[in-house]
């Protein structure tokens, strides 16, 4: 009997829906008992508030990028999962936008503990059909696509059939192996991308001969995450003024914009996802009676101006508002 637990990856380029295709699995009525581990690029991450209420056992990571200074976080992160009482059957990985595969697949074959412990199931790339084309020149972009067992073509339903069919022809160009699925919002079933068996690391030395050669991973410089941290009220027309307008002039800079914020004081979180220039914004779950409403937004993206990022989020608010770690003035 095999005691090694099935891991499977999940990547794609930021907005691409994985923690989507995350939330559904772990709504899924499939009978195995899994652990998570969120990765996130940037110091503040609320990926995991993202995440449904789960009993699920869910580490965060989000001291930097899964693929280069954290691999050694990874692999404390996968010890501390399999020392714990409660029996896991499956662990999924969900990495940041910005992760190359090849140096995660390394871990699980240089590391000996990890190697002896688990086995990669499969890696579990999707690709965002609406905004891929403004990637195809991205190093990490093209690296999740060729590395993947599994390949959901997402967001179909914001292409036309010929758009769509370019898309999927370029893909399996770089891929031709893949199993790959046409989804709206993730929407397939579980089976299809969990308990696979499907990583074969023969192929992925295929696509790369030095992929278990252990070697740094950069990113581009120019791409940073802004996170932003404010206590207060959001004015929902001040918001949607400053989102059309930031959208208008940086779409094809922003990668990505994620946020749970405190809009008109409601009941509920006002949960926001942007790529590029679309955005979408919808009510979350509610606060809890005396939980602080702070209201979190990151945004990634190509040479953002963070005192310029920050000045304006500020003028969303209902009134000045002083940084959630910000000392009040004492009158003397």
């Amino acid at each position: 009997m095999n005691s090694q637990v099935p891991v499977t990856v999940l990547t794609g380029f930021l907005g691409a829906g994985k923690t989507t295709l995350l939330n559904r699995i772990l709504s899924e009525e499939h009978g195995r008992k899994l652990a998570v581990i969120v990765n996130e690029f940037g110091e503040v991450g609320i990926d995991h508030e993202l995440i449904v209420s789960t009993d699920e056992q869910i580490v965060e990571m989000n001291n930097g990028c899964i693929c280069c200074t954290v691999r050694e976080d990874l692999i404390r992160a996968i010890g501390r999962i399999l020392e714990t009482d409660r029996t896991i059957e499956h662990i999924v990985i969900e990495t940041t936008g910005l992760a190359d595969p090849a140096p995660v697949i390394q871990s699980f074959f240089l590391d000996d503990a990890i190697k002896r412990t688990t086995r990669l199931d499969a890696i579990v790339t999707v690709v965002d059909v609406k905004h891929i084309a403004e990637h195809w020149h991205t190093e990490e972009a093209r690296e999740q696509i060729v590395f993947a067992d599994v390949l959901l073509l997402n967001k179909t339903d914001l292409l036309t059939y010929r758009q769509l069919a370019s898309v999927e022809e370029r893909v399996r160009a770089m891929n031709p192996l893949a199993r790959i699925h046409h989804t709206r919002r993730c929407e397939l079933p579980i089976s299809d991308v969990i308990g696979l068996g499907a990583f074969d690391l023969a192929r992925a030395l295929s696509v790369d001969t030095q992929l278990l050669e252990n070697t740094d991973h950069q990113h581009d410089a120019d791409v940073t995450a802004v996170c932003l941290r404010r206590s207060g009220v959001v004015d929902d027309a001040r918001l949607n003024r400053w989102l059309f307008d930031l959208g208008q002039e940086r779409g094809r800079d922003l990668y990505r914009l994620k946020g749970i914020l405190n809009v008109n004081d409601e009941r509920r979180r006002f949960v926001l996802h942007g790529v590029h220039m679309l955005l979408e914004g919808r009510p979350g779950l509610p606060w809890k009676d005396g939980e602080p409403r702070l209201n979190q937004l990151v945004i990634i993206g190509r040479s953002l101006d963070r005192d310029a990022l920050e000045g304006a989020f500020n003028g969303c608010f209902r009134q000045p508002v002083a940084s959630a770690f910000e000392a009040p003035t004492v009158q003397r």
